[in-house]
């Protein structure tokens, strides 16, 4: 028996095509009905006219056109998915959401029913709607938290936070479109990618607040039902237990960070082996993967239909495990499952402190609430692999340019802290590279083995990664006599860099 959780993606997580596979399968078809009947009657919203058939609206056009719509196209994909694998007998032992994927963990878990999940999803929208005005985004790092939280330190003003901890080689931050784009220089200059994220609002930060307000009152009074499989989240890093006071834990995730990574890693040493993504893509199986490669992970909608079918059979052949947390010292607190069997936190209960919340008046009240349906019962990240040390040049010729815009006073710019790495580090750092690149186990790169011969990497993989390297460790151009033919085994492109660094 292995340990499996079902990964449930947030914002982003739309694909074009995906709702038209879930609609040859009848019980997916139903939930997507019910989610479609929820929205078109909450918010004047089309799911199925709009993601389907031959006038669906390509990928692109619904995010930049109907990016509310996008959000209920991802959770209805997941739920539906999930009810598809179920009916076939396909489970996992716990379910774990991203963000938004939250919401379609506590529907999946039946915690919540599919009209329910609709519903609460479509109170969320509505106060966003009308509540958030501030103009803020997302971006994308790729390298990890702490790196991130140095650039932010560069910044004139505090207003740009961590939003999503997603691992080692991704880190989110939110805040005001003016801040954001500062971040965007500061990294373009220091080598980091940085991608804006499709999110129509900065969530995870404080300058949510008056909608978090506005959503707990929306909500106030709905708790979950008991759960026939175990929620986890990674905001507020414990499992939902049963009846669940959902005005108090959803509104809260519209302004506290999600610790994906984190959650992943005490995962994996608890002893899960197996990740689900049940969403349209790979991008959570994706960070999955590029922190435990050995790992197994499963796509159903990515890749061709026989994923899907390849999904079922490796989860009905492959018994769950009833619950992650068997390990976990009892100390923590702990939930009652169907079946009388405790499910022990796998982190404190308390909740992540909160941004510092600026001066601002009232929560706005929405001045038209979405109606709730009278049926509904209540009761019921391309990853890119580490990147460039910061230089104190880069980082100032960021801070003539962004410094200019908005700035009340001079801001003096300093280098990132950047120790010497020890030779130890840097074969770590270059093996750990060359893993998520190729997508390789780590332990395959030894001392003595052939890039090209024993793991059939060409030479112009060779000279990408070569490439790479002078950019994760600072080397400056390749030297023009410098042969990629000249390293032909891990141990010489090892030896190679630690020469470059010792120069």
């Amino acid at each position: 028996m292995e340990t499996s959780i079902g990964l449930l993606p947030g914002q982003g997580s739309f694909r074009a095509g995906a709702v038209d596979v879930l609609l040859a399968d009848g019980v997916a078809r139903a939930e997507l009905a019910t989610v479609d009947e929820v929205v078109r009657e909450t918010l004047a919203l089309h799911l199925l006219k709009s993601t389907t058939g031959t006038d669906r609206l390509g990928e692109d056009e619904l995010y930049a056109t109907e990016p509310d719509l996008a959000q209920v196209a991802g959770f209805a994909t997941s739920v539906a998915l999930a009810a598809l694998l179920r009916s076939r007998g396909a489970s996992v032992s716990v379910f774990a959401g991203h963000s938004l994927g939250e919401i379609s963990a506590l529907v999946c878990a039946g915690a919540l029913s599919t009209e329910d999940g609709a519903w609460v999803l479509a109170q969320r929208i509505a106060v966003l709607r009308e509540v958030d005005t501030s103009g803020g985004g997302m971006l994308a790092l790729s390298c990890e938290r702490d790196r991130v939280q140095r650039i932010l330190e560069l910044l004139p003003t505090r207003d740009v936070v961590v939003a999503v901890d997603n691992g080692r080689r991704q880190t989110v931050v939110s805040g005001p479109a003016d801040s954001l784009r500062r971040v965007e220089r500061i990294g373009s200059a220091l080598g980091v990618p940085v991608a804006a994220l499709r999110a129509p609002h900065p969530f995870h930060h404080v300058l949510l607040e008056p909608a978090r307000v506005a959503f707990a009152e929306a909500l106030r009074g709905i708790r979950t039902s008991i759960p026939h499989t175990p929620v986890f989240s990674p905001i507020l890093g414990r499992y939902y237990r049963p009846r669940e006071d959902l005005s108090e834990s959803l509104p809260a995730h519209l302004v506290h960070p999600v610790s994906f990574g984190p959650t992943v890693d005490r995962a994996h040493r608890d002893g899960t082996r197996v990740w689900v993504e049940l969403g349209a893509g790979r991008t959570l199986t994706t960070l999955v993967r590029s922190a435990h490669p050995a790992d197994t992970v499963l796509t159903p909608l990515h890749g061709g239909p026989d994923n899907l079918t390849r999904t079922v059979e490796f989860l009905t052949t492959t018994p769950p495990v009833p619950t992650l947390a068997t390990r976990v010292p009892p100390a923590h607190s702990a939930a009652v499952g169907t079946d009388g069997a405790t499910t022990a936190d796998l982190f404190p209960t308390t909740l992540p402190a909160p941004f510092p919340r600026p001066a601002s008046g009232p929560a706005k009240a929405l001045s038209a609430p979405v109606t709730r349906p009278a049926a509904i019962d209540v009761a019921g990240a391309p990853l890119a692999p580490a990147t460039v040390p910061a230089r104190a040049d880069a980082v100032r010729a960021a801070h003539q340019t962004t410094d200019t815009v908005g700035a009340s006073a001079p801001h003096a710019p300093a280098a990132l802290p950047h120790p010497a790495p020890t030779a130890e580090d840097v074969e770590s750092r270059i093996r750990r590279m060359y893993a998520t690149a190729l997508e390789y186990p780590e332990e395959v790169f030894e001392s003595a083995a052939e890039l090209e011969a024993d793991l059939g990497v060409d030479s112009v993989k060779q000279t990408e990664l070569m490439n790479r390297l002078g950019q994760e460790f600072g080397l400056g151009p390749r030297p023009d006599r410098a042969r990629v033919g000249d390293y032909r085994t891990f141990g010489q492109v090892v030896a190679f860099v630690r020469e470059a660094l010792s120069r």
